[in-house]
C-alpha cells in the first residue's frame, strides 16, 4: 500500500504542528523570532498548499501547487538547519522533524515528476 492523500494529509499537518512546537521552545530573541516566523510560514504551507494541490482544477494545476509543496518542504528543511546552527540543538526530536521534512520534500519531488510523465503520456497517447 503505498502514501494515500489522506495519510500526507495528516504528514503534513503534524509536520506544521511540531514545528510549531519546536519554536515555542525557542530562546527568545531577535534571530530566533525571525527564523521561526519563516518557519512558521513554510512548515505551515506545506499542508495547506498539499490540500489544495487535492483539490486542483487540472493537472496542471495539480503539478503547480506540488511544485509549491516541494518549494515550501525545502525551505523548511533550510530553516529548521539553520535553527539547529544558532541555537546549537543536539535533540532528538529536532532530528526527527528535520528528517521528516526532507522526506515531505522527495515524497512531493517525486510526486510532481510522476504527474508530469503521466500527464505526458496522456498527450502522446491522444
Amino acid at each position: 500500500m503505498g502514501i494515500t492523500p489522506e495519510i500526507l494529509k495528516k504528514r503534513t499537518f503534524d509536520f506544521a504542528l511540531n514545528a510549531l512546537k519546536t519554536i515555542d521552545v525557542l530562546k527568545k530573541t531577535t534571530a530566533n523570532e525571525v527564523m521561526g516566523r519563516q518557519l512558521i510560514r513554510s512548515s505551515t504551507s506545506v499542508g495547506a498548499n498539499y490540500r489544495a494541490a487535492c483539490k486542483a482544477k487540472s493537472t496542471a494545476d495539480f503539478i503547480n501547487k506540488l511544485k509549491i509543496v516541494e518549494e515550501e518542504s525545502d525551505e523548511s528543511v533550510y530553516w529548521l538547519e539553520l535553527v539547529k546552527s544558532h541555537n546549537k540543538i543536539n535533540d532528538s526530536n529536532y532530528e526527527t522533524l528535520l528528517k521528516e521534512s526532507k522526506e515531505l520534500e522527495r515524497i512531493f519531488s517525486a510526486s510532481a515528476i510522476t504527474a508530469k510523465n503521466n500527464k505526458v503520456k496522456q498527450q502522446t497517447q491522444s
